[in-house]
């Protein structure tokens, strides 16, 4: 998103501020890196196109007279590389056979391997493999907007389109990749005697044509019609799909007597406009191992302890800039800087409640303290009573989790709660309570007869899409005539600096658009999912976010209540309190506020 931070951080490159070229390389790496790889579906020259990119980029920096349009600018720079590539590609009819890309290890094999994907995600990435390289080029820009890199605005002006062709543009792309879905599947069924028929002289490569006749067959095929079953919304499943990591070393190899390199030597190559070659290609390499946390995506939360992959620095001569995924840095303090003597901390402010601020817990020691010291006017805990969490002058707010939890017992239970009821926990997801649309509008007006305010089923994504399932319950409720008071939302990012504030603020502002309702935030922080694991932003990165995204959240009218996920920091993760009740840095910060 544009944010100022972005402008900030490409000003300060402009200028020649110490680490800030390398910061930019470090920052939209991956993000090129995933636009290339998808657009071009793994050729082996994609390496060389990222190193073109970055490389044309950073020379025609100094003439960028608009810095809040790099990002745009940069992803225009990719897309001509990866035309001008198409272009060079084709054969000659004297020339050497063109080096094709080994299918079992494209783009779309190394995003399945490398982020683990399962089921319709699965199936997603491989059918990239069966549409043109037009709509492959798309796919790649509007795969990024889904995972909340890019803006519809970026989409259009990358591809010199307005937002209205983009818009047309894109559906068209989504029918042609529905499609080649279709196919995937019919080709990992058992094959019917008509289909082996069909493909009697398929030469075994994916191509447009052959998705044609494929999806043609399976439309007039009883058994290959399987293929079209329970499709799900691919904005949605794209938006679970984190960015492909980047690999060590970027499979680039080091030019004989070359050595590697750091990422300040690409900026140094730029400088002097040096262009590819068999000495500059390790340039990238090197960056590419330097920038290989800087992918985003918003996922849902596991509640569930999981190993945290480390953060990973670009290190430089002057300072550590660890990269972002909006082109934003967050400086740290040199190794060699002598560590100042703190000051005597100052006695703490008086806690001020806000009504508005909430928490989600469970039960961990000192939860009594952390409640009564953090300033939050409400509290839940995904349960129907308020169980072992006492919290004297704080409200609690029941749930009704999930078709498990609608029993008779716990419908009476939470009427004697207070007066708002929150709906199902991400029914959108196979690992919370995972329902379907039909399901929960069945069970909805038992929800509605408790006579509570409702809140509407909290999805772990994709509130503000035409078609996710937060769109398909609401349309609904609207045709059954059942109430929805507000709604509720889950949110988590991987930007760890100044622009994820603008992140949620945006999504946000969508999803109030799109249903003209009052707005319940009842879980968000910051989680990179990229890689496999889970990475937590820094001690600093998730105080500075926690109180920056308090205060803005604190000053949009149409938010009524928000929480943070979570109170407790007993386990990894970005909790508030210690065991004991004791606020850490990130406490301290969202305490100070609202």
């Amino acid at each position: 998103m544009r944010t100022p931070g972005d402008a900030a951080a490409v000003t300060a490159a402009q200028r020649g501020e110490p680490g800030a070229l390398d910061a930019l390389v470090a920052a939209y790496l991956p993000l090129v890196y995933n636009v290339v790889g998808h657009a071009l579906a793994g050729h082996p020259d994609t390496d060389d196109v990222v190193q073109e990119t970055m490389l044309r980029a950073l020379n025609g920096l100094p003439k960028l007279r608009e810095p809040e349009s790099f990002r745009s600018w940069l992803l225009a720079i990719a897309l001509n590389q990866v035309r001008d590539h198409h272009r060079t590609r084709l054969p000659l009819a004297d020339a050497e056979p063109v080096d094709i890309a080994d299918p079992g290890a494209d783009f779309a094999d190394l995003t399945v391997t490398r982020l683990q994907l399962t089921g319709q995600r699965r199936e997603v990435v491989a059918a990239t493999r069966w549409i043109g390289d037009d709509d492959r080029e798309l796919l790649s820009l509007w795969w990024m907007e889904q995972v909340g890199r890019i803006t519809r605005a970026e989409l259009a002006s990358a591809l010199d389109l307005t937002p209205q062709h983009a818009a047309v543009r894109v559906q068209r792309m989504k029918a042609q990749l529905d499609s080649a879905r279709v196919v995937v599947r019919v080709l990992a069924l058992p094959r019917c005697g008509e289909l082996a028929v069909v493909i009697g002289d398929w030469d075994g490569q994916p191509s447009a044509l052959w998705r044609k006749r494929i999806v043609r067959h399976a439309r007039e095929c009883d058994r290959c019609a399987r293929g079209f079953d329970d499709l799900a919304a691919v904005d949605g499943l794209l938006a679970r799909i984190p960015l492909v990591p980047l690999p060590a070393g970027f499979d680039l190899l080091p030019a004989q007597g070359v050595e590697p390199v750091g990422v300040e030597s690409v900026v140094a190559v730029a400088k002097k406009g040096f262009w590819a070659n068999a000495a500059t290609k390790p340039l990238i390499a090197a960056a590419a191992v330097a920038a290989v946390a800087g992918a985003v995506v918003l996922l849902p939360v596991e509640r569930q302890q999981v190993s945290v992959a480390a953060p990973v620095s670009v290190t430089t001569t002057t300072t550590t800039l660890a990269p972002t995924t909006a082109g934003t840095t967050t400086p740290q303090p040199p190794a060699s800087t002598p560590t100042p003597t703190p000051a005597p901390a100052p006695a703490p402010a008086p806690v001020t409640k806000s009504i508005k601020k909430g928490v989600s817990t469970w039960h961990f020691d000192g939860v009594t303290r952390a409640l009564s010291d953090v300033g939050a006017g409400w509290f839940y805990n995904w349960a129907t009573t308020r169980e072992n969490v006492q919290a004297p002058g704080v409200e609690y707010v029941p749930m009704i989790w999930g078709a498990k939890t609608m029993t008779p017992e716990n419908l009476e239970a939470v009427k004697g709660q207070g007066t708002t009821l929150l709906g199902f926990n991400e029914p959108d997801l196979a690992e919370q309570s995972d329902m379907t649309v039909e399901q929960a509008l069945d069970l909805w007006p038992r929800l509605q007869a408790t006579g509570m305010r409702l809140g509407s089923p909290a999805v772990a994504h994709s509130g503000d899409k035409a078609g996710g399932w937060l769109d398909r319950f609401m349309a609904g409720a609207r045709e059954r005539g059942l109430r929805v008071d507000f709604i509720t939302l889950h949110w988590y990012g991987s930007d760890f600096g100044p622009a994820a504030v603008g992140h949620l603020k945006n999504y946000l502002d969508a999803v109030r658009a799109r249903y003209d309702l009052p707005i319940w935030l009842t879980e968000y922080s910051l989680m990179d999912f990229s890689g496999g694991g889970v990475r937590y932003p820094g001690e600093q990165e998730l105080a500075d976010f926690a109180g920056a995204s308090s205060r803005m959240l604190e000053d949009l009218s149409y938010v009524e209540r928000y929480a943070w996920f979570a109170l407790p920091a007993d386990k990894p993760g970005t909790g508030l309190y210690l065991p004991g009740g004791a606020p850490n840095r990130a406490g301290e910060a969202y305490r100070a506020t609202g």
